[in-house]
């Protein structure tokens, strides 16, 4: 079975646009910049910044890495075409569908498929890594038989 790269593309376009999204309204919230907050994003209930000041530093973190997602996606080979397993590519083994791309974990396709979307930061890669068509590796006690690299 084939998927249809473009639609993977977007399903991770879509999830880290969320993700900022997400972060964005947790970042206001805590600045006071939502129009329903009425608190002092400056004191905590106790008069100490501790809290509030470590919930937003940490909120702060996460929207990071996701906007470095998203420029990271905007970087990749959407045409990308190749017989060996880099960035863009979307491998194919016997159980399982991955996208070299960015860390989101399983995402489902409109055709009820499953792929996982990780990066090259991710343990399994570096088997995967230059990898093609018909090779295979031991990854956590099982082995990996690699079907196909789209």
């Amino acid at each position: 079975m084939s998927l249809n790269k473009e639609e993977l593309f977007n399903k991770c376009l879509d999830e880290v646009d969320r993700r900022i999204q997400q972060y964005n309204e947790k970042l206001n919230t805590i600045s006071g910049e939502n129009s329903e907050n009425n608190f002092s994003p400056d004191f905590d209930e106790y008069g100490n910044k501790g809290e509030l000041l470590t919930e937003y530093e940490d909120n702060a973190a996460y929207l990071d890495r996701v906007q470095h997602m998203k420029e990271t996606l905007a970087n990749l080979d959407r045409d990308h075409r190749s017989e060996t397993v880099r960035p863009g590519s979307v491998v194919e083994t016997k159980n399982n569908y991955y996208f070299i791309s960015v860390p989101l974990g399983e995402l489902e396709m409109d055709s009820g498929r499953k792929v996982y979307a990780i990066s090259t930061e991710a343990p399994i890669y570096e088997h995967f890594k230059g990898k093609k068509a018909g090779d295979t590796f031991t990854f956590k006690d099982s082995k990996v038989e690699i079907v196909k690299v789209h």
